[in-house]
């Protein structure tokens, strides 16, 4: 994986990460997650953030889109605190200005592929035709035109996965979470899903940050940084800890 630098403090930014730790108690139990975090994002810029299991990176993307709470520092977006706003306030960035894609996909089990990626949308009021129209396109994007009508109990792990993307896009959100996106996927899908996101963050100016195992979608993004022990990092990631690392994450997504 190519080495980069931090995008540059004069670029504009979208999401501006300050200073950001985040510590669980339990009891008299204290564990330090993410140590004075800092992160900058620029508009339609495609961030990956790599690391082991347990480093944080999961932690650092829940700040980000408000379903967790720093201990310090804070998170901007569009120069506003995201975590200093009412809970009413949060939910309507939720909605939207950020979108998410878990690694689970958390779909709505009653409802069908088309309704569940135009749900986001409908919760914002929008035209219902038009949200349709818009959620049919998404889905033949990532290759299920012609899974539509099926519940997520009918479509497999990489097909619901796929749903769980398109629905992330729905509103044109200025900034995408996306934690290991490809992870139920096959090569060729991932890389459909590398061009839709190139696609999105082009025309209409949407960043992505990623959290991810795959390296090879990793190394295709404008920027690269690697979570050790809560901290984030610059450096060239390992090439025995890629080639291991992703060769498994590739053969688990086959299976």
């Amino acid at each position: 994986m190519t080495n980069q630098t931090p995008a540059s403090s004069q670029a504009p930014k979208l999401l501006h990460v300050s200073a950001v730790s985040k510590q669980y108690q339990e009891g008299e139990i204290a564990t330090q997650v993410l140590s004075d975090v800092e992160l900058s994002v620029a508009p339609g810029e495609q961030l990956a953030i790599v690391g082991s299991s347990g480093s944080g990176k999961s932690t650092l993307l829940h700040l980000m889109g408000t379903l967790d709470t720093p201990s310090a520092g804070k998170i901007l977006l569009d120069g506003e605190d995201i975590h200093s706003v009412s809970a009413k306030r949060q939910a309507q960035i939720r909605n939207q200005d950020l979108g998410f894609i878990y690694q689970f996909h958390h779909l709505l089990p009653e409802f069908s592929a088309l309704e569940n990626v135009a749900m986001p949308a409908f919760i914002q009021g929008a035209n219902k035709a038009e949200t349709l129209q818009r959620a049919t396109e998404l889905l033949e994007r990532v290759g299920l035109s012609h899974r539509l009508e099926h519940t997520p109990a009918q479509l497999s792990g990489g097909e619901r996965q796929r749903v769980a993307i398109a629905r992330a896009l729905i509103n044109r959100p200025k900034l995408v979470l996306a934690d290991e996106p490809t992870g139920n996927l096959d090569a060729s899908r991932g890389d459909e899903v590398y061009a839709l996101i190139r696609e999105l963050s082009q025309q209409f100016g949407t960043a992505f940050v990623v959290v991810t195992h795959d390296y090879k979608l990793a190394a295709k993004m404008d920027r690269q940084l690697t979570m050790k022990d809560g901290k984030l990092h610059s450096e060239e990631v390992d090439s025995q800890e890629t080639g291991t690392q992703g060769v498994s994450h590739q053969q688990e997504a086959a299976q």
